[in-house]
């Protein structure tokens, strides 16, 4: 019964979206923020709540996955009311469930997961699975309301490094993505040797500021290969050999000139890329997604080289660079009028979502 409702609710929105405003609540919860947002015509945030997990995993050095399970299922339920309470909108208001099932953490994801098909089943409302990059992509809609595909995207997080070529709102081209590491996993790394703590971007962000470029840890490491993949184990290992080499030969580090360098290489090579990859394509438009967006080197240097190259380059606020419901509720959203995304009530979590959405 409940899934036979949910396609007629479902198939009535797609077709009538146009003559009537969709109110989607989104339900995020892929590692360690319980994010719950209500978003209206796909681009309008009327809440998005973030309870953040990152003083709690702090003391670990990293996210622990089943710690942040247990505090998943201790705040989503507060989480949900706050975003209601919020957006002044009842659930009778609201029009459909978005969820992210993958990727992410397995426990996590499963929270976020059972919860909205709770929900759903509840209300009788049609129940949407988003890819939680993607969802990442779409963050840049709510920020700019004008945007619209085609365009290149940089997803750059904890987990991913890919350049995608966005043909439109569900059509989706993987252009290049790393052979190891995740820049937002090697700075994480970086930082853990340093012993600057965790999360590694924004520290290593903050200590480069007042560093100077002076290190030089892999020496082709500006030269970008344009039409290779992306990959960071080389330098994650060259940063903590080097940090080893100094260390036995009791030569002192300054913090912030290894910083500043290491960011250096890892920035400068991804952005030649993302440059050579847009004008490959004839496309003039870059939009950059993930946790990493937030990075001022590299919002600064791809801005540069965009009005050097004379393309236009899309980075959202930091509120939306980590992870939140409301890019989950839009994604849904388009996913949504273009018949697509539609879920059961045997919708599990999918930890490792591949990237390849379309063949290039």
């Amino acid at each position: 019964m409940y899934k036979k409702i949910a396609e007629e609710k479902f198939n009535n929105l797609k077709n009538n979206f146009k003559t009537r405003d969709i109110i989607i609540l989104g339900i995020e919860s892929s590692c360690d923020e319980t994010s719950v947002s209500i978003v209206k015509n796909g681009r309008e945030v009327l809440s998005n709540v973030i309870s953040s997990q990152i003083d709690i995993h702090k003391r670990f050095g990293g996210v622990v996955p089943e710690v942040a399970s247990r505090n998943h299922v201790l705040a989503i339920d507060n989480v949900v009311k706050e975003a209601l309470e919020i957006s002044k909108v009842n659930l009778e208001d609201i029009n459909a469930i978005a969820v992210t099932y993958g990727a992410g953490l397995m426990g996590a994801l499963m929270v976020g997961v059972t919860y909205a098909k709770s929900l759903a089943y509840a209300l009788k409302l049609p129940l949407i699975k988003v890819n939680h990059i993607k969802g990442h992509i779409s963050a840049n809609y709510i920020a700019y309301e004008n945007l619209t595909p085609p365009f290149i995207a940089l997803v750059v997080s904890g987990g991913h490094t890919a350049i995608i070529k966005v043909n439109d709102y569900c059509n989706h081209t993987l252009i290049a993505t790393t052979t190891d590491d995740a820049i937002g996993e090697c700075y994480d790394k970086v930082a853990k040797v340093l012993g600057l703590g965790y999360p590694g971007g924004p520290v290593i962000d903050k200590y480069a500021l007042e560093g100077k470029e002076n290190i030089t840890f892999i020496n082709n490491a500006n030269k970008s290969k344009k039409d290779g993949g992306i990959s960071y184990s080389g330098l994650k290992t060259a940063v903590i050999n080097y940090l080893h080499k100094q260390n036995q030969n009791n030569v002192s580090v300054n913090i912030n000139d290894v910083c500043a360098s290491f960011q250096k290489e890892a920035v400068n090579p991804l952005v030649d890329k993302l440059i050579y990859v847009a004008k490959k394509q004839k496309c003039n438009k870059i939009v950059v997604a993930g946790g990493v967006a937030a990075n001022s080197y590299l919002r600064n240097l791809l801005t540069q080289e965009g009005k050097k190259n004379k393309i236009e380059v899309f980075v959202p606020p930091m509120k939306y660079c980590t992870d939140n419901a409301a890019m989950i509720a839009c994604e849904a959203y388009y996913n949504l009028i273009n018949g697509q995304g539609l879920s059961d009530l045997e919708l599990t979590a999918n930890p490792s979502i591949n990237l390849k959405y379309t063949k290039k």
